[in-house]
Protein backbone atom coordinates (compact mmCIF):
# COMPACT_ATOMS: atom_id res chain seq x y z
CA UNK A 1 0.00 0.00 0.00
CA UNK A 2 1.54 3.35 -0.85
CA UNK A 3 2.26 5.57 1.77
CA UNK A 4 2.15 9.19 2.86
CA UNK A 5 3.13 11.75 5.36
CA UNK A 6 1.02 14.27 7.09
CA UNK A 7 2.47 17.36 8.33
CA UNK A 8 0.15 19.87 10.37
CA UNK A 9 1.18 23.45 8.67
CA UNK A 10 -0.93 25.53 11.80
CA UNK A 11 0.05 23.76 14.42
CA UNK A 12 2.99 21.96 13.43
CA UNK A 13 4.30 18.67 15.65
CA UNK A 14 7.54 16.99 16.26
CA UNK A 15 7.23 13.86 13.49
CA UNK A 16 4.31 13.94 10.90
CA UNK A 17 2.22 11.31 10.60
CA UNK A 18 2.96 8.28 8.32
CA UNK A 19 -0.44 6.62 6.70
CA UNK A 20 -1.30 4.36 4.60
CA UNK A 21 -3.12 5.67 1.77
CA UNK A 22 -6.81 4.18 1.19
CA UNK A 23 -8.12 5.23 -2.09
CA UNK A 24 -10.46 2.40 -3.36
CA UNK A 25 -13.91 1.16 -1.80
CA UNK A 26 -12.61 -2.28 -0.21
CA UNK A 27 -9.63 -0.55 1.19
CA UNK A 28 -12.03 1.93 3.52
CA UNK A 29 -14.78 -0.67 4.25
CA UNK A 30 -12.23 -2.53 5.74
CA UNK A 31 -10.37 -0.14 6.86
CA UNK A 32 -8.28 -0.84 10.14
CA UNK A 33 -10.56 -3.43 11.22
CA UNK A 34 -9.29 -6.59 12.92
CA UNK A 35 -5.59 -5.24 12.45
CA UNK A 36 -2.94 -5.39 15.00
CA UNK A 37 -2.49 -2.18 17.12
CA UNK A 38 -1.32 0.91 14.65
CA UNK A 39 2.76 1.69 15.39
CA UNK A 40 4.17 4.65 16.71
CA UNK A 41 3.24 7.91 14.31
CA UNK A 42 1.35 5.45 11.92
CA UNK A 43 -2.51 5.70 10.42
CA UNK A 44 -4.62 5.01 7.85
CA UNK A 45 -5.71 8.36 5.10
CA UNK A 46 -9.31 7.34 3.84
CA UNK A 47 -9.68 8.82 0.61
CA UNK A 48 -12.89 9.33 -0.70
CA UNK A 49 -14.18 10.54 -4.48
CA UNK A 50 -16.07 13.49 -3.76
CA UNK A 51 -16.51 15.91 -0.40
CA UNK A 52 -19.41 14.37 1.75
CA UNK A 53 -20.71 14.16 5.21
CA UNK A 54 -22.27 10.45 4.70
CA UNK A 55 -19.44 8.88 2.64
CA UNK A 56 -17.46 10.19 5.08
CA UNK A 57 -18.30 8.29 7.31
CA UNK A 58 -16.50 5.81 9.56
CA UNK A 59 -18.09 2.42 11.35
CA UNK A 60 -15.76 1.10 14.82
CA UNK A 61 -17.47 -2.85 13.98
CA UNK A 62 -14.50 -5.72 15.17
CA UNK A 63 -11.90 -2.64 16.28
CA UNK A 64 -9.91 -3.95 18.37
CA UNK A 65 -8.71 0.05 19.87
CA UNK A 66 -10.08 3.04 20.08
CA UNK A 67 -8.93 5.53 17.08
CA UNK A 68 -8.62 9.22 16.98
CA UNK A 69 -10.43 10.31 13.55
CA UNK A 70 -9.42 13.29 11.77
CA UNK A 71 -11.49 14.50 8.76
CA UNK A 72 -10.20 17.22 6.33
CA UNK A 73 -12.01 19.08 3.23
CA UNK A 74 -10.99 18.84 -0.34
CA UNK A 75 -7.83 21.09 0.97
CA UNK A 76 -6.55 18.86 3.11
CA UNK A 77 -7.94 21.59 6.10
CA UNK A 78 -9.29 19.89 9.37
CA UNK A 79 -13.55 20.14 9.38
CA UNK A 80 -14.00 17.74 12.70
CA UNK A 81 -12.39 15.57 14.97
CA UNK A 82 -13.25 12.89 17.37
CA UNK A 83 -12.46 10.00 19.64
CA UNK A 84 -13.94 6.81 17.94
CA UNK A 85 -14.51 3.93 20.51
CA UNK A 86 -14.16 0.62 19.68
CA UNK A 87 -17.29 -1.45 18.61
CA UNK A 88 -19.34 1.79 18.39
CA UNK A 89 -21.71 1.57 14.99
CA UNK A 90 -20.51 4.50 13.06
CA UNK A 91 -19.21 8.08 13.44
CA UNK A 92 -20.29 11.14 11.27
CA UNK A 93 -17.88 14.46 10.54
CA UNK A 94 -19.89 17.87 11.88
CA UNK A 95 -18.77 19.02 8.33
CA UNK A 96 -18.44 17.06 4.20
CA UNK A 97 -15.46 15.92 4.16
CA UNK A 98 -13.35 13.76 1.36
CA UNK A 99 -10.09 12.93 3.76
CA UNK A 100 -10.71 10.86 6.72
CA UNK A 101 -7.38 10.13 8.90
CA UNK A 102 -7.35 7.54 11.38
CA UNK A 103 -4.48 7.06 13.62
CA UNK A 104 -3.67 6.57 17.75
CA UNK A 105 -5.71 8.30 20.63
CA UNK A 106 -2.92 10.07 21.39
CA UNK A 107 -2.44 12.38 18.44
CA UNK A 108 -5.95 13.60 18.87
CA UNK A 109 -4.89 16.72 20.30
CA UNK A 110 -2.56 17.28 17.43
CA UNK A 111 -5.24 18.31 15.55
CA UNK A 112 -7.79 21.26 15.81
CA UNK A 113 -10.60 22.49 12.81
CA UNK A 114 -9.26 24.83 10.58
CA UNK A 115 -5.33 23.44 10.67
CA UNK A 116 -3.82 23.14 7.24
CA UNK A 117 -2.20 19.37 6.91
CA UNK A 118 -0.04 18.73 4.27
CA UNK A 119 0.36 15.41 2.22
CA UNK A 120 3.38 14.42 0.68
CA UNK A 121 4.89 10.72 -0.56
Amino acid sequence: MRQVQLHNQTHPFQAPIRAGYCHTFLCRFRGLMLAPDLPERGGLLLVEQSTSRVNASIHMLFMRYDLAVIWMDEQFRVVDRVLAKRWHSSYLPARAARYTLETRPEYLSEFQPGDQILVEE
